[in-house]
C-alpha cells in the first residue's frame, strides 16, 4: 500500500470522481433519451427527467459487480494510489469534454478504463494491467453494439409479426405509450452500469488509503452519491448528442424507437448481471443502426455510424495517453 495522503486532498479526489461521474450523465444522456425525443413522444426536458429519475433509482435493481470489476479488475487494486486515480480521471474527464463538445457519442466508459490503464501502466508498468479484465471490457466493445444490434432487429420483425393487421396510426399510439416503459429500462440499465464505474474508483481509491476494513466493497455513501451525480449530469444533458443519436444515424418511428431501447436495456441488464463494464453509448448506437437496417441498409447513415466507430476506436488509447501525462504531471506535486 502507498502513503496515505492528506485529507482535503481525499476529499478531492472524490470530488473529482463524483465530477466525472456528472459529466458521464451529461455525456450519455443523450443515450437513454435520443429515441423518445427523436420520435416525439416526449419533450426533451421532460425526457431527461424521466431519464435521471431511473437513473438514481438503478442501484435498487442491481448488484455492484461492475463497481468491483472496475475497481479491482483491470488494474491491480495494491498499485493504486491517490495518483493513479487523479491520472485516470483526469485522463476520462479530459476526453469526454473533448468528444462532448464536438457532438461525438465517444464512451464515457472506456475513457475511464483507458484513463485508468495509462495511469495505472505509468506508475508500474504493463506488469500491473489485470488482462482478464481488460480483455473481456475490450470485448464488450465490440460484443455490446453486436448484440444491441441483434436483438433490436429481432424485435422489430416479432412486432412487425405481432401488429400486422394494426393501422399505422393504431401502432403508432401503442407505441408512444410503450416508449415510455422502454426508456425507463434503458435509463435503468444505463444508471446500473455506469454510475458502477465511478463507485469502483472512488472504492479503490479509499481502500488505497486503508479507509475500508474487511475487504474490498463499495460503501453505501459512495453507492447513493454516484447515482446522484449521474443523475443531475443527466438532468441538464447533452444536446449536441441527442441531435446526432437521434436522428442522424437514422430516423425512427415509436415503434422502432420502442425496439432500439428495449434490445439495448437487455443488453444492458446482461452485461450488468455479469459484472462487465460495457459501453451504453455502444449499445444505443447498435440498437438504433440494427432497427434502421431493417426497413433498409440505406436508412442508416453509414458515414455517421462509421464516425462514431472511429472515437470508439480511438477512446481507449486517447484516454490512456491523457491518463499517463497527468499521472506524470503530479509526480511534480
Amino acid at each position: 500500500m502507498e502513503a496515505h495522503i492528506a485529507f482535503p486532498l481525499l476529499v478531492g479526489l472524490v470530488g473529482i470522481a463524483l465530477l466525472f461521474d456528472f459529466l458521464n450523465g451529461l455525456h450519455d444522456a443523450a443515450n437513454s433519451i435520443a429515441t423518445i425525443v427523436s420520435t416525439r413522444v416526449l419533450k426533451p426536458q421532460y425526457a431527461v427527467a424521466w431519464a435521471a429519475f431511473f437513473n438514481f433509482i438503478a442501484f435498487l435493481f442491481f448488484g455492484l459487480h461492475v463497481a468491483e470489476t472496475v475497481g479491482k479488475g483491470i488494474v491491480d487494486a495494491d498499485i493504486i494510489d491517490a495518483q493513479v486515480i487523479f491520472g485516470a480521471l483526469m485522463g476520462a474527464i479530459a476526453w469526454n469534454l473533448i468528444t462532448w463538445g464536438l457532438g461525438i457519442p465517444s464512451s464515457s466508459s472506456h475513457a475511464l478504463i483507458g484513463g485508468l490503464l495509462g495511469a495505472g501502466t505509468a506508475k508500474a508498468g504493463l506488469g500491473a494491467i489485470v488482462w482478464s479484465g481488460v480483455f473481456t471490457t475490450s470485448a464488450a466493445i465490440v460484443l455490446s453494439p453486436a448484440i444491441g444490434l441483434f436483438l433490436a432487429l429481432m424485435l422489430v420483425l416479432v412486432i412487425s409479426w405481432v401488429f400486422r393487421k394494426f393501422t399505422p396510426q393504431g401502432a403508432d399510439r401503442v407505441f408512444r405509450k410503450l416508449q415510455f416503459v422502454s426508456a425507463s429500462l434503458y435509463s435503468l440499465g444505463h444508471g446500473g452500469n455506469d454510475a458502477q464505474k465511478t463507485m469502483g474508483i472512488i472504492a479503490v481509491l479509499l481502500y488505497s488509503q486503508g479507509m475500508l476494513t474487511g475487504g474490498f466493497h463499495v460503501p453505501f455513501w459512495v453507492v447513493l452519491s454516484c447515482q446522484a451525480a449521474m443523475g443531475i449530469g443527466t438532468m441538464l444533458g447533452g444536446w449536441k448528442i441527442v441531435h446526432t443519436m437521434g436522428s442522424k444515424i437514422t430516423r425512427l418511428t415509436p415503434a422502432q424507437g420502442f425496439c432500439a431501447e428495449t434490445g439495448g436495456a437487455l443488453t444492458l441488464f446482461m452485461a450488468n448481471h455479469l459484472g462487465v463494464p460495457v459501453s451504453t453509448t455502444h449499445t444505443i448506437t447498435g440498437a438504433i443502426v440494427g432497427v434502421g437496417a431493417s426497413r433498409r441498409l440505406s436508412a442508416v447513415r453509414w458515414n455517421v455510424a462509421s464516425s462514431i466507430i472511429v472515437a470508439w476506436i480511438v477512446t481507449l488509447p486517447a484516454a490512456a495517453a491523457i491518463g499517463a501525462a497527468f499521472y506524470g504531471l503530479s509526480r511534480f506535486f
